[in-house]
């Protein structure tokens, strides 16, 4: 449970992240209140996730989620440059972030086993 949170929490940074943009500063309401809530619903989730795996992993799987997707928001709708270098480290961080994950799966079911367990 605590990965479904982790990438919820992942997923709704990308908006925020957007929305900041979108607000251009915080000077447009409507995006300026939906940023807001994304924010707090975005910490809401991982917050939850760092119950269940360790702070680091979670907070990089995190923080990976929202670069990563934020930069693809970006060059796909917000006409950011698209060249070779982005693609690569994007991907690179992609498969940082997925092994973290894998790393962590061990130690993560032990967690889960004994909170189960007693």
């Amino acid at each position: 449970m605590g990965w479904i949170y982790v990438i919820i929490g992942g997923l709704l940074e990308i908006g925020w992240a957007t929305g900041l943009y979108l607000s251009e500063g915080f000077t447009k309401p409507m995006p300026s209140v939906i940023t807001a809530g994304l924010i707090l619903v975005s910490f809401y989730f991982f917050s939850n996730s760092m119950r269940m795996l360790p702070i680091g992993t979670a907070y990089a799987v995190f923080t990976g989620i929202g670069a990563a997707g934020t930069a693809i928001v970006g060059m796909t709708f917000l006409q950011e440059e698209i060249n070779m270098m982005k693609i690569v480290f994007i991907t690179t961080l992609i498969f940082g972030v997925i092994g973290l994950k894998m790393s962590d799966k061990k130690e993560t079911e032990e967690k889960v086993a004994e909170e189960w367990l007693g």
